[in-house]
């Protein structure tokens, strides 16, 4: 099997020195999971799992720099080099009672008890590295070659155990543009409102996965077709059927309009994907119809909304700030040609402004298509210097406390003025600044 020395770098070569240090022990060892999986669609892997035998007591005994992250499971992680290695010992679970971790955990011999426990066919594989072997106990490499989605053994039992295998299936079957397989996706359908019973911050990585991986389009279908969507974003699953004008969009509904856009997306951060799912969300609240359809107000009802969300799903302050500001500021790239130049410079100062350009590309693209003011923004930032977009104030509190001026309001109306002229480039330095506020400004 020549696919996994196509990616003989030191992270897998270290990973193969793993293997032969367990197995120089007498232990068995073996990559496990999605490694192997990736090595047999072509993919590069992220990182290399190990599976043995060998007791996680055995595992510190045998390596020099160990960390036990999980030992009571089995996991502990090794070090080699600068680079760490899950080493999981073989084992079979108890009952799971709290929908993620088995009451109990009894260690094994034998590889097969381990791949039983696993979610799907195909991250159930393992691969001998020195003996250039696949095991595959549940045909994984037959559903690879089939592009399917299984869950290993009964997929009811499989989804109880760990309710977060209902959103790892969608992602699994949109990264890899698979199908679920159908005694897996009734078993998916019909569990899907257990989801509710993961906690926040796991729901919120997995969507994060998916509308960040490859396909999240589609990802974001499956999730509304199996059911979770309604669950987990239920403010995004409103979307569906809400029509828009198709003179600005022909695509279709908010919700297509939505999927689009997340195509059109490369390698995005959280902060961004998040803002371009979250965009519209309050477009089906503000639905009319009159002449024609309207949506007013749905910018600072979508802000909040999206505030609401990220706090929800436990975003950190910044990402939440962040996706809330590009809500709020979608709409304004209509005007930047008629703005004046210092309202176009503050509007350009704002930290997620390029957050905020990528989205309004998308946001483009994804309905009526065209770039002019997109390209006139991106020109801008091109033609201006950062000192030109975010200059050091000419003038501050304490020299308008000099001129004689008591704090108070005034003070943020002469300095946002002086600072409008800086923008302008009405006021080039500080004495034209303090002359224009003598001249100006009444004591």
């Amino acid at each position: 099997m020549a696919y996994p020395y196509f990616f003989m770098d030191k992270k897998r070569e270290l990973a193969n020195e793993v293997v032969k240090i367990l197995t120089g022990n007498g232990f068995q060892a073996y990559f496990a999971g999605g490694c192997v999986r990736d090595f047999i669609m072509g993919i590069e892997p992220v990182d290399y799992d190990i599976a043995t035998d060998a007791s996680p007591d055995a595992v510190m005994k045998i390596f020099q720099r160990t960390f036990p992250i999980g030992a009571q499971f089995g996991v502990v992680l090794v070090m080699m080099e600068d680079i760490p290695y899950e080493v999981t010992t073989f084992r079979r679970d108890g009952r799971y009672v709290d929908g993620r971790h088995p009451e109990s955990v009894g260690f094994s011999k034998t590889p097969q008890d381990d791949v039983k426990r696993r979610d799907f066919t195909i991250n159930g594989l393992m691969y001998d590295p020195l003996k250039d072997k696949v095991l595959d106990f549940v045909n994984g490499k037959e559903d690879i070659a089939k592009k399917i989605i299984r869950a290993i053994g009964d997929p009811f039992e499989r989804f109880e155990e760990d309710k977060l295998r209902l959103m790892r299936a969608v992602r699994f079957a949109a990264r890899f543009d698979y199908v679920i397989e159908n005694n897996t996706l009734s078993a998916l359908k019909y569990l899907a409102c257990k989801i509710t019973e993961v906690s926040a911050e796991r729901i919120r990585d997995e969507l994060d996965k998916i509308i960040r991986g490859k396909n999240p389009g589609k990802g974001l279908q499956m999730l509304e077709d199996t059911g979770i969507l309604k669950y987990v974003l239920p403010e995004v699953s409103a979307m569906i059927g809400v029509e828009q004008p198709p003179e600005f969009h022909p695509e279709g509904d908010v919700f297509i309009h939505t999927k689009m856009m997340l195509d059109m997306l490369d390698k995005p951060s959280r902060m961004l994907a998040f803002a371009v799912l979250l965009h519209d969300v309050g477009k089906p609240k503000t639905f009319t119809r009159a002449e024609r359809i309207r949506f007013d107000g749905h910018v600072p009802v979508g802000a909040r909304m999206a505030n609401d969300i990220c706090r929800r799903l436990k975003f950190s302050n910044d990402d939440r700030e962040g996706i809330v500001v590009c809500v709020e500021n979608h709409l304004k790239f209509m005007d930047v040609k008629e703005m004046r130049e210092a309202k176009l410079k503050r509007f350009m100062q704002s930290a997620t402004f390029v957050e905020e350009l990528e989205l309004h590309r998308v946001d483009c693209l994804a309905s009526h298509g065209k770039l002019d003011n997109w390209e006139f923004c991106k020109n801008k930032l091109e033609e201006y210097s950062k000192e030109e977009i975010r200059p050091e104030p000419l003038v501050s509190g304490n020299d308008l406390i000099e001129l004689g001026f008591k704090p108070g309001p005034i003070f943020k109306e002469i300095l946002t003025k002086v600072m409008d002229l800086q923008l302008e480039n009405a006021v080039k330095n500080r004495d034209e600044a303090l002359t224009w506020v003598k001249n100006n400004c009444i004591l």
